[in-house]
């Protein structure tokens, strides 16, 4: 019942996206890996977080007819917030190539989430 409630559809959407912005909020995500091992991870889970947004996202949208740009608008506009609150984060840098990522991230997670929604209809 609460999975189809306007409550059931947007509170993911909030809740992965203040995970977005508590990790943006850390001062250092490095790990112990070699620096160009560390540098792909962290850009794969750019894609990954923000191919769960969009795909969040449009699973909350209300309006079907425009749905894949409006949600793709939506979560790149996120993806470059949250590099702007990078900005103001110690240790940490906005960057475009970020929102670009991130922007590649939500498209293909879109991606999905129609061929997903297309196969169960």
């Amino acid at each position: 019942m609460i999975r189809n409630s306007l409550l059931g559809k947007w509170l993911p959407v909030f809740l992965w996206a203040a995970l977005i912005f508590y990790f943006s909020s850390m001062p250092d995500l490095r790990s112990d890996f070699p620096n160009d091992l560390d540098f792909v991870l962290r850009k794969i889970a750019h894609v990954l977080e923000y191919a769960v947004l969009a795909a969040l996202l449009a699973r909350a949208w209300p309006q079907r007819k425009y749905l894949f740009w409006e949600v793709f608008a939506v979560a790149v506009f996120y993806a470059a917030s949250d590099e702007f609150h990078q900005l103001f984060v110690i240790g940490r840098a906005g960057s475009l190539r970020d929102v670009l990522i991130d922007s590649i991230g939500a498209f293909l997670g879109l991606q999905v989430y129609n061929w997903l929604d297309w196969r169960r209809k």
